[in-house]
């Protein structure tokens, strides 16, 4: 199961809601994932369709509960590659569904003429409460969150952009940083940082879903920080490593062309000590020194070292 259908699971099983409540809740959903119909006496009808079973089983409850639409779901293998099962929610005349679109604002009527509403009504999202299940809605009919093993990425997909816009300040009105872009013929609402999905998740009541996320991204901070430490590490081993390499070349050529008792003696104790040993740090071969020198000062020493060398490289040329 991705963990996208989790998240969406999790939230379906959170049914004990106020009939306002459910209101919002259905306005969202049938917003990002409903069909208006009409059949040839013009009578209107309404299709939920999803690929979750737990949704399709919420919107029957809802409908059934709330505004005693009793209902029922109609299942079909889907024409995709994956053979998935698509799950239906049917709202017909009979079912009242004109009044039913009119109040979850699906449609709006005046003078008889009738029109789809591409807003969101303030009376859907009238308290705090009644705008979190909106959103929650809004994610069970339209969005998907990836698996945060592999990237931080949540969206909620729209056709309409008024819709799309308005959606994207009600997200932001809980201090997140959603953007919209247009997709083909779509419109999307995304989040891609880690704690501001984190932060949805909590604005749509889904807390087990949270803590899983969060304890991916610490696992992930972990592991990215040790591996920024293995780095720095071999780093600074194999620029100390080239620069001896490079210390002990300049040394033996020096020792060949003109010999290192040539050398000042505080340049030939250096000397020796790094062709005896070639794997020692700059501290440790300052502390067989006697008297023994700082770590700057070996360097120092060795600079000049591989200066001579240079000019002695110069010369045979």
């Amino acid at each position: 199961m991705s963990f996208s259908s989790k998240v969406k699971n999790e939230v379906c099983r959170q049914v004990n809601l106020s009939r306002e409540q459910a209101l919002a809740m259905l306005s969202g959903i049938m917003k990002v994932s409903g069909t208006l119909g009409f059949s040839g006496d013009m009578k209107m009808n309404f299709r939920i369709s999803t690929e979750n079973p737990a949704i399709a089983r919420l919107t029957f409850r809802l409908l059934k509960e709330h505004f005693n639409i009793h209902t029922k779901i109609f299942v079909k293998k889907s024409n995709s590659l994956k053979k998935n099962n698509i799950y239906s929610v049917i709202i017909d005349n009979e079912m009242g569904v004109r009044e039913l679109l009119k109040e979850v604002g699906v449609l709006t009527e005046e003078e008889g003429m009738i029109a789809l509403d591409y807003s969101i009504p303030e009376k859907i999202i009238k308290d705090d409460e009644c705008k979190r299940v909106f959103i929650r809605g809004v994610f069970l009919g339209g969005g998907s969150i990836s698996n945060p093993e592999k990237t931080y990425h949540l969206e909620f997909v729209t056709h309409h952009e008024q819709y799309a816009e308005e959606l994207c300040h009600v997200i932001n009105s809980y201090g997140l940083n959603s953007k919209v872009i247009q997709r083909k013929g779509s419109y999307v609402i995304y989040l891609k940082e880690g704690e501001q999905i984190v932060d949805l998740l909590n604005v749509i009541g889904a807390h087990e879903s949270l803590l899983e996320l969060e304890n991916v991204r610490i696992m992930k901070e972990m592991r990215n920080n040790v591996n920024r430490l293995v780095n720095c590490e071999t780093a600074n081993l194999s620029k100390t490593v080239n620069a001896a390499v490079r210390q002990i070349e300049s040394i033996k050529l020096i020792e060949k062309e003109i010999g290192l008792k040539r050398l000042p003696k505080n340049l030939r104790d250096v000397a020796e000590l790094r062709l005896i040993y070639p794997n020692e740090s700059l501290k440790e071969l300052g502390e067989m020194i006697d008297p023994p020198v700082g770590k700057s000062g070996v360097n120092h020493r060795l600079r000049k070292i591989e200066k001579i060398a240079e000019e002695l490289r110069k010369e045979g040329k």
